[in-house]
């Protein structure tokens, strides 16, 4: 019989699974550029771990022991910790899967994307000033996609927005599995209250900025590793 309690440390297993398989094909070879993942994966889940410690010590969330195997680092779940590896490990693959495979199809309108983002990420933020996981995650996102503007000046070309988009499948699969049972528990006084099926709407942003810092970080180091063996 299966004990629910290897709920979410399967649906991190299930994430990295097919993405790490995959690695190794040719085209993409995403397994060569493993050490730039590792700092964008790094960097990117020692913010968000300070995050979800701080939301998860004011009540924004919770986590439902009947789902967790029981082990806490700090007052988050080891299950919450990996899925700062697994979820940024898959949503970097399907981007350079698209850059393998796939022509720019939003290369020319993705320098309006950013912006047109940011201004109505704020503008909400602000309206919704009362509801902390809204207000910060929008104003926050809007803020690293000013970064995103001044720092890679559009480099990351269309493929972000398309690996965002095409993320957003696995996203409602796991998500609504965390938020439909609950794993998850979400305190509808700090969220607008929408629901995109269980999914609070926020997280749909929330997911925008994981993406955006570990595909602008792991692009960064990329980078300067191309330029020292120049």
């Amino acid at each position: 019989m299966f004990d629910k309690h290897y709920t979410y440390l399967l649906l991190n297993i299930a994430t990295l699974f097919f993405p790490f398989v995959l690695s190794f094909d040719k085209k993409v070879a995403f397994y060569k550029k493993w050490p730039q993942l590792v700092w964008g994966i790094g960097v990117t889940g020692a913010f968000f771990i300070v995050w979800d410690m701080l939301k998860t010590h004011y009540g924004v969330w919770a986590f439902n022991p009947e789902y967790l195997i029981g082990v806490y680092i700090g007052n988050l779940p080891l299950e919450e910790w990996l899925f700062f590896i697994t979820v940024p490990y898959g949503c970097v693959f399907i981007y350079e899967c698209l850059k393998a495979y796939l022509p720019d199809y939003l290369e020319k309108p993705s320098k309006y994307i950013a912006p047109a983002i940011a201004i109505a990420l704020v503008v909400a933020g602000v309206l919704s000033h009362n509801k902390m996981y809204t207000f910060i995650t929008f104003i926050l996102t809007a803020l690293f996609l000013v970064v995103y503007i001044k720092v890679f000046k559009n480099r990351l070309g269309g493929y972000f927005w398309m690996g965002y988009v095409v993320h957003l499948i696995p996203f409602f699969i796991v998500n609504g599995v965390l938020t439909a049972l609950p794993v998850v528990i979400y305190n509808d006084a700090e969220n607008l209250g929408i629901r995109l099926y269980t999914i609070p709407a926020e997280d749909t942003i929330y997911s925008m900025l994981l993406l955006l810092m570990n595909v602008g970080i792991y692009e960064y180091i990329g980078q300067k590793r191309t330029t020292k063996k120049l």
